[in-house]
């Protein structure tokens, strides 16, 4: 059966930066860091790391009370950033009411801070009386994916992975591979995430967290530098509209960037500690499923968290596939590292990057360290006419994911 072309048409943003895919991509652009000192993260007894990135306050009242009320935190940045990327994508209600028009998002936990705040009360006396009707629908593992849904009237499909790290480009992904089948003609897809000091805890018991730079915020994460020390967390939600290249064309929407390869495997060497063979043949599954060689990537769009094992296992396994010369880069040394958000939002700054022609270099990035240095880093901005770029996302638990991503012309 001949599968169907796969292009993005809409895109929105809830970051570290504020509301908008504009402001995360101009940030970004600036070489603007959206790390900073959190207090709460300093009254966590036992905890090393007390840098973040924190989304700014928002204007909630953007989505009506009635949808609010089942919303925790990461269900309101998800509605806000899927409310943006729709209007982008100009879809209109009665496109969203169609059975062929899905939202797929994903987190990496339900909220955090909602299950803190029933467990505090709960605890005291074991009492459920106090308990509030919409507390599930905040904690659901779907609670995302469902409030979007419900906010602004999408009845086709809802799916919700949740796969930590890699989440949101594994989200992306099952949009690309419902839509390329036609099971769907539109997907809202993406990841979100909130923090939660439990979360960058997380981290640091398994010493994976940046501890060493708590009073200079903004020089760390450092992906790929001599001196990276483990990651940053941050919270937030990339939404894309993914849809089919007929559907867009019929309604006369703008296209973004043309997906045209996925894939994902699982490395079960350690649950922990990535294996550069596994990342590599991830990779090179996404390149056969693209129909794409290595020759014709222009552009690699890392996972690097700026943890020592990470890093370089992602650089090795680059350099097999694509050589020495093809340029690098991360995001996460300018907003952190989102978890189930970081995948979609990165893919908003990479798809910004093909279409104004240039590069965007990891922030923070000084000196490379040698167990990195294979690789051609970007350490400036450059001119870079990139017509396909390969994103990847890898996450604990052994998930590999990765995308390939064409300008569409």
């Amino acid at each position: 059966m001949s599968l169907n072309r796969v292009v993005v048409t809409g895109m929105g943003a809830v970051s570290p930066y504020g509301m908008g895919a504009d402001i995360l991509y101009s940030s970004l652009k600036k070489g603007a860091s959206a790390i900073r000192q959190v207090p709460d993260l300093e009254t966590v007894k036992g905890l090393r790391c007390h840098i973040a990135g924190v989304v700014p306050d928002l204007d909630e009242k953007q989505i009506p009370r009635k949808f609010r009320r089942s919303m925790s935190r990461m269900s309101v940045y998800s509605t806000l950033a899927a409310m943006e990327a729709l209007e982008m994508a100009d879809v209109r209600e009665e496109q969203r009411r169609s059975e062929q028009t899905g939202v797929i998002i994903g987190t990496t936990v339900s909220s955090p801070q909602t299950l803190q705040d029933f467990f505090s009360d709960y605890l005291q006396d074991f009492s459920v009386e106090r308990v509030k009707s919409s507390l599930f629908f905040k904690i659901m593992g779907h609670s995302c994916a469902a409030n979007v849904a419900q906010s602004l009237g999408i009845t086709g499909r809802i799916l919700a992975p949740s796969a930590a790290c890699a989440t949101g480009v594994q989200a992306i992904g099952l949009a690309f591979e419902a839509i390329a089948l036609g099971r769907q003609d539109i997907v809202l897809c993406g990841g979100a995430e909130e923090l939660h000091p439990l979360t960058v805890a997380i981290f640091d018991i398994i010493n994976a967290a940046s501890t060493q730079f708590n009073t200079v915020p903004d020089s760390s994460p450092r992906p790929f530098d001599e001196r990276r020390d483990g990651i940053v967390c941050s919270e937030g939600c990339g939404i894309l509209v993914l849809e089919s290249l007929d559907s867009a064309l019929s309604r006369g929407a703008s296209i973004l960037a043309e997906i045209v390869g996925f894939a994902s495997n699982t490395d079960t060497s350690n649950i922990s500690t990535p294996d550069s063979a596994r990342i590599e043949q991830c990779m090179r599954m996404a390149l056969a499923s693209a129909g794409v060689g290595s020759d014709e990537v222009d552009y690699v769009n890392a996972h690097a968290t700026a943890t020592t094992l990470g890093d370089s296992a992602e650089c090795r396994a680059i350099e097999h596939i694509f050589g020495a010369d093809i340029p690098v880069s991360s995001f996460k040394g300018h907003f952190g590292h989102s978890l189930a958000a970081s995948g979609s939002l990165e893919m908003i700054g990479m798809l910004n990057m093909l279409q104004e022609e240039v590069c965007l270099p990891t922030l923070n990035l000084n000196i490379p360290s040698e167990d990195c240095a294979m690789v051609r880093h970007v350490q400036t901005l450059e001119s870079c006419a990139v017509k396909t770029a390969l994103k990847n996302n890898f996450a604990l638990g052994g998930v590999n994911t990765s995308l390939v991503v064409r300008k569409y012309v």
